[in-house]
């Protein structure tokens, strides 16, 4: 759903077939872009006409859909996080070098483009080196409609995999990709949401620099109002409108409130909201040497040592472009972005990590990080 006004303007992109459990969504797909709605992944796999493969499916399906769509031969964009667990991540980075295949974990906010811009402005050099990156986001993540598996931590659940990963994602790209070590605290404070609803974290990377995350998914403060009142889509946010993820759940039981998620999925007559900005999550501060970076939905705020400047990050019909960039340089060129099966396993770690230490009230330290390689490395 949220991919569609991108998929509708981006003209690189046709879309040729779909899978999809549910009948309504197989025909709405054909009645708007024709093609061929399959019931299983395995039968679109098989389909010749497919250059690559958007896999939508639940956290706990990914790793037996990459698999079946490597297998015939199709590059991939799986949404984030790559998996739920780090056996599953190893599965899907051999699925995608057995088969030769690209595999891009996204859309993720790493690619949105503030977040490109600021990397542009560091990689020139003139503000010297990242020392240290503050991001927060403060949201009612945790009390939008879910189905039972979406608050089971054990099952991707909570706010660590579905919303910690963007955050670690952001920040691992501004630092360079590395992070060494992770210490954390975790909440789980609504015992009719039993999952994290709130995290924080400090990673130290590889080059000295550092970064503190801090997350809420609990439906009270919302930092939206520190960007320009724009919500995480790129949407005008109304301030009358606080308070309404809880009512809407106000006397729902477990079967209702999936069902309530269920309307709002493709085919349902649902349209994703209209973007006005780019998206976002939430404030980043960026310190450098000789400047600090303000990500904000419109670009990036430079505070300078002497003066103070905001460079313009404009609003592309097609609001995730920068993910189809990807897809297209994967299929056309054989060229992969930062966002890899690698890097994305690398993301979901510090996940598991924050977990583990939050448990264990110790320093975690990482294993399977990896960088930002250069397309020499890459090919």
């Amino acid at each position: 759903m949220l991919m569609l006004p991108t998929f509708r303007n981006d003209e690189r992109v046709r879309l040729v077939a779909a899978a999809a459990p549910r009948a309504e969504s197989r025909d709405a797909f054909v009645a708007e872009f024709g093609g061929r709605a399959y019931g299983t992944v395995e039968e679109l796999a098989a389909d010749p006409e497919i250059d690559a493969v958007y896999i939508a499916t639940p956290h706990q399906m990914h790793a037996d859909h990459v698999e079946a769509v490597a297998a015939g031969g199709k590059h991939i964009l799986v949404d984030k996080p790559l998996a739920v667990t780090l056996d599953d991540a190893d599965r899907m980075v051999a699925a995608a070098d057995a088969a030769g295949v690209r595999l891009i974990v996204g859309p993720s906010h790493s690619f949105d483009p503030p977040v490109g811009l600021a990397r542009q402005i560091i990689a020139a050099g003139d503000y010297g080196k990242v020392r240290m990156v503050q991001a927060f986001n403060y949201t009612d993540f945790l009390y939008r409609p879910r189905r039972p598996e979406e608050l089971r931590t054990e099952e991707g659940g909570g706010v660590l995999f579905s919303q910690g990963v963007h955050q670690i994602d952001i920040v691992r790209l501004l630092c360079g990709g590395r992070a060494r070590s992770v210490y954390a605290m975790t909440g789980a404070w609504d015992p009719e949401r039993p999952t994290e609803g709130a995290y924080t974290a400090i990673l130290d990377f590889e080059g000295g620099s550092f970064a503190n995350l801090t997350y809420s998914g609990y439906a009270h403060f919302d930092s939206d109002i520190w960007m320009d009142d724009v919500s995480e889509l790129g949407g005008c946010k109304d301030p009358a409108s606080y308070g309404v993820a809880r009512r809407a759940l106000c006397d729902l039981d477990p079967e209702a409130e999936a069902q309530l998620k269920q309307t709002r999925t493709y085919g349902t007559g649902a349209e994703p909201p209209r973007p006005e900005a780019n998206e976002h999550f939430g404030p980043i501060i960026i310190s450098c040497d000789r400047a600090d970076l303000r990500l904000m939905p419109g670009g990036v705020e430079v505070f300078g040592d002497e003066t103070r400047s905001f460079i313009k990050s404009p609003l592309d019909p097609a609001p995730r472009k920068p993910v189809i960039d990807a897809l297209v340089d994967a299929v056309h060129r054989d060229r992969a972005p930062v966002q890899t099966a690698r890097w994305g396993r690398a993301s979901l770690e510090v996940c598991h990590a924050i977990l583990s230490s939050a448990a264990r009230r110790k320093p975690v330290t990482l294993t399977r990080q990896t960088g930002i390689e250069t397309e020499e490395t890459q090919l």
